[in-house]
């Protein structure tokens, strides 16, 4: 009797470490399992709580504009991408484009995303996402235009949206003459109009200018070559390390090459 007693408490006792052993399996199965959005929002703090603040300037197509009341486009749809994985809902402030790395470094929002090139002089106010996407700098001209190259623009009077990277560029060419603008499609105008003689800005804004806007045309010839980054608040590094995260489970799944080819077609 004391032997069956005996078997029926071990056995009870087996069963019950097999329950245990299986719920801790359990556990750690949904552990692993967890999405990135439970991840981050347990570590990633924003200025508002279940918020991604983005900092923009909705004048630069096809990377952010107006569409009617919506501001859309490459960056903008990126930023959303990226919100989702960080469990955030995006609130964009559009804003002029030299303000938007004052407005991640003062605080008021948590990111920055306008077509912004990670360049050595801005790394010293923000820190940097990984690269999403390149482009080039590309120079505009009228079609009669004696300029052919980036060596034709010295002594030149060149337009430019102020703070781009193209604005950084052509500040250091000998003798030229520099019209910053607050959009970039005002430099265009002005191009249009003879009061300048060149627009230096990023290639898909070039393109999308020149086909909007007669008599003028880009030179084959990129000007300079660059990478988009997202711009972060220094210091914030569980911000930039979950926002690098998000970009790599998009680029990786095809979500950021299918994104751009939504809005710039194959040449």
């Amino acid at each position: 009797m004391k032997k069956k007693i005996l078997a029926l408490v071990i056995s009870g006792l087996m069963a019950t470490s097999l329950v245990a052993c299986g719920g801790s399996k359990t556990a750690e199965t949904k552990a692993a399992n967890e999405s990135a959005a439970d991840t981050a929002s347990g570590e990633v703090k924003t200025i508002q709580s279940g918020k991604l603040i983005v900092a923009t300037n909705a004048e630069f197509p096809p990377y952010e504009y107006h569409d009617g009341d919506k501001i859309v486009g490459i960056d903008m749809e990126i930023a959303e991408e990226v919100a989702k994985k960080l469990g955030l809902e995006v609130e964009v402030e559009d804003i002029a484009f030299d303000s938007v790395i004052l407005e991640v470094t003062s605080g008021k929002a948590d990111v920055g995303i306008a077509g912004i090139s990670a360049t050595e002089e801005r790394k010293q106010s923000v820190d940097f996402s990984d690269t999403y996407t390149t482009s080039k700098q590309l120079i505009i001209v009228k079609d009669d235009s004696t300029i052919a190259s980036g060596a034709d623009l010295e002594g030149k009077t060149l337009g430019v949206q102020t703070g781009t990277t193209g604005d950084i560029l052509v500040s250091d060419i000998k003798g030229a003459t520099v019209e910053r603008y607050a959009k970039g499609m005002d430099a265009v105008q002005a191009l249009s109009q003879g009061k300048i003689d060149a627009v230096v800005i990023d290639s898909e804004v070039a393109k999308k200018f020149v086909e909007e806007t007669n008599g003028l045309k880009t030179l084959d010839e990129a000007y300079a070559e660059e990478e988009y980054a997202i711009a972060i608040k220094k210091g914030n590094t569980a911000l930039l390390d979950a926002v690098n995260k998000a970009l790599s489970e998009l680029k990786a799944d095809g979500t950021v090459d299918s994104i751009i080819a939504k809005y710039i077609k194959a040449n």
